[in-house]
C-alpha cells in the first residue's frame, strides 16, 4: 500500500504483482519448427526475439512509469496474438514445457504457476492497473494539470480492473491462481479506483468554490464507491487476504466522505436557516465519524488528521445551530433515521482500455496460421468471453438478490437471537441502562410533564408577544388619524410584517410539538405495561441473555 503524506487528501496505489524469469524463445520456436517448418521458425525470428525481450523488461520492472504502461500494454497484445497461435497447456502436442510463475501482490509470500496463456494475460492487465495508479498518486493534485492528470489515470487504473474481472480472471482463475486476479479482488479495485478518481473531482470543487449542494452530491458519490469498495473487501475471499490497514483505510474514508456529504448540505441548509434539518445531519455526520474512527487502528496519520480537522467543524457547527434553535427558532429536531438519502452525482467512470489492448491490427507471427483459421478462433473466443461475461453477471446479480433477501428476513441475525446464550446487543442494552438511569417509565412521566409546563410558559409568552404587536397596531392607527397626512411614519403593518411572520412560524411550531408530544404520551401509555420491565434491575439477569419482549422494549425506548 502506498500513500500520499501531503496536505491533501491521502490515496491508495496498487503494487504491481512480481514474477519469475522465464524462456519463451525456445518453446515457442520449437513449436513452430515441429508444427510447421524450420524455414517459418526463421522467418518468425525477429518477433521472437521481440517477445522475449519485452518479456524480459517486465521482469526487471525498472522503466519510467509512463514507459512500463506502454510495455504492458505492448506485451498485452503481443499474448493476444500469441493466444490464436500457440495453444499452451500440458497436452503432448502444445506447448507443455512454458510455466508462467506470478506472486500475489498482497500477500508477496503466495505464488502460483500455470500452463495458461490467460494467467499471464491477467497478471499483465492487473499491473496495468496498478502502474495506472501510480502514475496517478505521483501526479502533482495541488495543480490543475496535476489533479486532471490523476483523476484520468485512476479512471484508466479502474478500466485495467474492470476489463480483468470482464474478460480474463475467470479463465485464468482455478486452485493455482491468487486472489489479486480474481473476479471479487478486480472488482473490488475497480471501486476503489472510482472512489479516488471522484475524489479527485472533489478536490476540483473545492477549489473552485462550487456550491455546497454540488459538493454534497460530489462527496456522496466519493463515499458509495468507498462503501462498495469496503463492502467487497469484509467478504470472503478477500476479508482473509487483505491487510487489516486496507481495510480499515477504506471503511474510514467511506465515513469521511458520507459524512463530508452531510456537513456541506448542512452549510446549505444554514444559509436557508432549515435548523433543524442542519442539525439532524450534523449529528448524523458525528456518528458516522465516531463509529468509523473506533475502527481505524493502523490507518496513516493524516488520514486521520483529515477526519479529526473535519470532525472538528461538525462539532463547531453543530454547537452554533444548537444554540441558535435553543434562543431563535425552537424547532424540533428530526431524527436522523427518518432524514431522506443524500442524493449523488457521479462524475467518473472505468475508461474503456479495450481499443488500448486490441490486437486485432498486430502483424506478430502473421504467417503462422491462416487468416480465416485466426479469424475463427478470434469470432470463438469473442463468443467464449460474452458466456463467460454473462454468466458472471447472472451470478452476481442472484448473489445480491439473495443478499437483500436474507436483510429483509433478519438473517443471520434471527437465528442467533434464537439461541439462548445470546446477549442482549450493546447498543439495546446501553438505551436500557440510559432509561433506568432517567428514572425508568416514572421518569418517562416526569420528562412529559416538564414538557408540558415548558409548553405552557411557551405559549403565554407567544401571546404577549401578539398582544404587544396588537396594542403597537392599535396605537399606530390612532396616531394616524389624529394627524393624517403629517404623520410620515411606515404603516405599523409594513413595519412589524416580519415579526408577525416569525410569531406565526413559532406558534405553527408550538402546534406541531404539542402534537408530537400527544403522541409520544399516548405511546407511553399504551405501552405501559410492556415499559415496566424497565424497573427490573438488574435487566440482563444473571447470565446477561435478554428476555424475550426485550425487542419491543427498545420499540418503546426509540420512540422516546
Amino acid at each position: 500500500m502506498a500513500a500520499m503524506t501531503a496536505t491533501i487528501n491521502v490515496m491508495l496505489a496498487i503494487h504491481g504483482k512480481k514474477t519469475t524469469p522465464i524462456d519463451l524463445y525456445k518453446p515457442l520456436r520449437h513449436y513452430i519448427a515441429q508444427h510447421y517448418s524450420e524455414r517459418e521458425a526463421q522467418d518468425a525470428e525477429e518477433d521472437l526475439q521481440a517477445v522475449q525481450h519485452m518479456r524480459t523488461d517486465i521482469e526487471r520492472a525498472s522503466d519510467a512509469l509512463e514507459a512500463r504502461r506502454d510495455l504492458l500494454q505492448q506485451y498485452f497484445r503481443a499474448l493476444s496474438v500469441m493466444e490464436s497461435r500457440f495453444p499452451i497447456s500440458n497436452e503432448k502436442e502444445h506447448v507443455n514445457t512454458l510455466y508462467f510463475t506470478w506472486y500475489d501482490a498482497f500477500k508477496p509470500g503466495k505464488k502460483a504457476t500455470q500452463q495458461n496463456i490467460h494467467f499471464e494475460k491477467a497478471a499483465i492487465a492487473f499491473n496495468l492497473g496498478a502502474v495506472q495508479s501510480q502514475i496517478a498518486l505521483a501526479a502533482d493534485r495541488s495543480s490543475p494539470n496535476g489533479l486532471k492528470q490523476a483523476c484520468n489515470s485512476f479512471q484508466f487504473a479502474a478500466g485495467a480492473f474492470s476489463f480483468l474481472r470482464d474478460n480474463i480472471s475467470m479463465k485464468a482463475s482455478g486452485s493455482s491462481s491468487t486472489v489479486d486476479i480474481s473476479v471479487e479482488c478486480a472488482g473490488m479495485l475497480e471501486r476503489l479506483m472510482l472512489a479516488q478518481a471522484q475524489e479527485c473531482f472533489y478536490e476540483k470543487v473545492l477549489v473552485d468554490n462550487k456550491p455546497s449542494s454540488l459538493c454534497s452530491k460530489v462527496a456522496k458519490q466519493v463515499g458509495l464507491y468507498y462503501e462498495e469498495a469496503y463492502a467487497a473487501l469484509i467478504l470472503p475471499p478477500l476479508n482473509q487476504h487483505f491487510d487489516r490497514t486496507w481495510i480499515a483505510h477504506v471503511q474510514l474514508k467511506a465515513a469521511q466522505f458520507h459524512a463530508e456529504a452531510c456537513y456541506r448540505v448542512a452549510l446549505q441548509l444554514h444559509d436557508q436557516e432549515n435548523v433543524a434539518e442542519e442539525i439532524a445531519r450534523l449529528k448524523a455526520a458525528g456518528n458516522m465519524l465516531s463509529e468509523a474512527k473506533k475502527s481505524g487502528k493502523g490507518v496513516v496519520g493524516p488520514l486521520l488528521d483529515a477526519v479529526s480537522k473535519l470532525e472538528a467543524n461538525i462539532n463547531r457547527n453543530l454547537d452554533r445551530a444548537v444554540k441558535e434553535n435553543d434562543r431563535v427558532y425552537l424547532m424540533r429536531i428530526p431524527p436522523v433515521e427518518s432524514l431522506p438519502s443524500l442524493p449523488a452525482a457521479s462524475l467518473v467512470k472505468s475508461a474503456a482500455v479495450g481499443e488500448l489492448l486490441d490486437a486485432s491490427k498486430e502483424k506478430m507471427f502473421a504467417g503462422l496460421v491462416p487468416d480465416s483459421s485466426a479469424k475463427a478462433l478470434s469470432k470463438y473466443t469473442e463468443m467464449l468471453d460474452e458466456v463467460i461475461r454473462v454468466q458472471a453477471e447472472k451470478l452476481q446479480q442472484e448473489s445480491e438478490i439473495a443478499r437483500v433477501k436474507l436483510r429483509e428476513m433478519n438473517l443471520p441475525d434471527s437465528l442467533l437471537s434464537l439461541e439462548g446464550s445470546t446477549s442482549l446487543p450493546e447498543h439495546i442494552r446501553d438505551e436500557v441502562e440510559a432509561v433506568q438511569i432517567d428514572g425508568g417509565p416514572a421518569g418517562f412521566e416526569a420528562e412529559m410533564r416538564q414538557l408540558k409546563d415548558l409548553r405552557r410558559v411557551n405559549e403565554e409568552l407567544l401571546v404577549q408577544t401578539e398582544e404587544i404587536l396588537e396594542e403597537e397596531a392599535r396605537e399606530d392607527a390612532q396616531v394616524r388619524t389624529q394627524f393624517g397626512t403629517r404623520w410620515t411614519r411606515p404603516q405599523s403593518s409594513t413595519l412589524t410584517k416580519s415579526l408577525h411572520d416569525r410569531a406565526n412560524g413559532f406558534a405553527a411550531n408550538l402546534k406541531q410539538a404539542a402534537e408530537s408530544d400527544a403522541r409520544i404520551g399516548r405511546t407511553i401509555r399504551d405501552n405501559a405495561p410492556l415499559m415496566a420491565i424497565l424497573n427490573a434491575r438488574p435487566f440482563l439477569g444473571a447470565d446477561r441473555s435478554f428476555p424475550s419482549n426485550a425487542w419491543k422494549a427498545n420499540i418503546v425506548i426509540e420512540s422516546k
